[in-house]
């Protein structure tokens, strides 16, 4: 399987494309006003502490509060004291040192840990840790116990906090894993300078920016090219790469091509597509993804497919390729939280199960962690994906102006109908002679036009005239009943 990562820079925004055997898979984007939070550390001040929650909201310097719950606290209090009252912990006015774990979503704060970890390209270092572990993508019994090993020596040697190791550290020779290590106390140690002399609610240390992240993140063996369309941001990734990661160098590319970099694979276009409810199967089929405050709806429907055999093999066919399909649109919209899907009813359960096993095995390339349950008696599979950043459509989209976000609008008959009740109201409110009626050119047209009957009865029973006015500003659902 051939890989690709494209990285294209503009002064207002970073993206990144993660391309497979030539179809986009993910999309990250980083606006320079909106540069996410996640990695940053703060000195916070609690504001407000919620012992019915077992939490607390914590000023760090944005528009709303950071909440932070129990279990976010730093393990060693937590493991002194043994209390699982957090008002043992925190206080109004307290000074506490914390990191983001969740941009701000929606009307929903940051939401922040005090167990602070620095990521580097193998490993993550805790500073307040008190052991080591190893990432569990990571199979081999052997490779994790040598692992363990070489990270416990060095944290005995040093007398430091903890480490895990990343997957990316797998076979990796135990001099790289202890120089990273290396790197990662003397970056904690300028972190810990600055702390001393932070004040409460100051930022005290930004993770990299996007294009670098890309590279200590997203990079695995196997990647073919890593092409970028900045000179400037390339050679700050050659910089970083000669230190962290030298055997990528080569893999880097500056991409000078006179055609956009994101239109090699047409990845505007997947942007695109990405955006809307409905995704088509190849085979004729589709999916309808529905995204809500709770959670996020995905319909499988036959649409167009008929089949060769059966109903049954139609409908088995008809999920095993949708379960591939949702397992890469969940990647390229980055779709999180609780996610339920409706496959088509299967009436065999070994049909159920190979859809089942066919959904985590293309799930195995994602990044986020996803937890699936056993389909229910109503044929849904619940499932979960963590989520840490806002999705695509809330990143490159808002509510529709006309709409308010419900992704429906009323009719113009029912405009009509309530513009009737309403100058009803105004008449025998105000006793007036005359009314003029401002709305949407469909609207006016049909008062004026299939419901002119309906409107000369009303002006004869209320013994008004009715004016109207067509406004090309109006949208569907807005009107105005204006007294003369």
């Amino acid at each position: 399987m051939s890989e690709e990562i494209l990285i294209n820079v503009t002064p207002p925004e970073t993206r990144v494309a993660v391309i497979e055997n030539g179809v986009l898979q993910e999309v990250i984007i980083e606006r320079t006003r909106e540069r996410g939070m996640v990695g940053n550390i703060y000195k916070g001040e609690v504001c407000r502490v919620l012992p019915g929650m077992q939490a607390a909201f914590v000023d760090i310097g944005l528009p709303r509060a950071a909440f932070l719950h129990l279990s976010d606290l730093c393990s060693k209090e937590l493991e002194k004291k043994g209390s699982e009252n957090i008002e043992h912990y925190l206080h109004e006015g307290q000074h506490i040192l914390v990191q983001v774990l969740k941009d701000p979503l929606g009307s929903k704060g940051a939401r922040i840990t005090m167990e602070i970890s620095i990521p580097s390209r193998f490993q993550v270092y805790m500073p307040y840790g008190s052991c080591s572990g190893v990432s569990q993508r990571i199979e081999c019994e052997s490779e994790r116990i040598r692992l363990r090993a070489c990270l416990e020596a060095f944290r005995e040697e040093h007398q430091c906090g903890g480490f895990i190791a990343r997957t990316a550290a797998e076979c990796v020779e135990e001099p790289i894993l202890i120089a990273d290590m290396a790197f990662l106390l003397k970056l904690w140690e300028s972190i810990a300078e600055k702390i001393s002399s932070a004040k409460p609610k100051q930022f005290i240390h930004k993770d990299l920016p996007l294009s670098v992240r890309t590279l200590r993140d997203l990079y695995k063996e196997g990647i073919d090219r890593v092409r970028v369309d900045s000179r400037e941001t390339y050679h700050r990734l050659v910089e970083f790469a000669e230190v962290f990661v030298p055997e990528i160098v080569q893999v880097i590319e500056h991409y000078t091509g006179e055609c956009p970099v994101f239109d090699i694979y047409s990845v505007e276009d997947e942007i695109k597509k990405a955006l809307e409810r409905k995704v088509k199967l190849k085979s004729g089929g589709h999916l309808v993804f529905d995204q809500t405050e709770a959670m996020t709806t995905v319909d499988v429907n036959t649409g167009g497919y008929v089949g060769g055999r059966n109903l049954e093999e139609t409908i088995f066919k008809t999920n095993l390729e949708a379960s591939q399909t949702i397992a890469r649109q969940l990647r390229l919209r980055n779709l999180g939280g609780i996610i339920i899907i409706d496959f088509i009813d299967m009436k065999s359960e070994d049909h159920k199960k190979q859809v089942l096993k066919a959904l985590e095995r293309h799930l195995e390339k994602d990044r986020a962690k996803t937890k699936i349950t056993e389909v229910s008696a109503l044929g849904l599979v619940e499932m979960t994906r963590k989520r840490t950043r806002e999705s695509l459509e809330h990143i490159l989209c808002e509510p529709c102006c006309a709409c308010g976000g419900r992704g429906v609008l009323k009719t113009p008959e029912s405009i009509c109908l309530e513009i009737f009740r309403e100058i009803i109201r105004e008449v025998r409110q105000y006793k007036v002679q005359t009314l003029l009626v401002l709305a949407s050119n469909g609207v006016v047209e049909m008062l004026l036009d299939e419901e002119a009957d309906m409107l000369a009865e009303l002006e004869t029973f209320l013994g008004v005239q009715i004016k109207f006015r067509a406004e090309a500003q109006y949208n569907q659902e807005q009107y105005d009943v204006v007294l003369l």
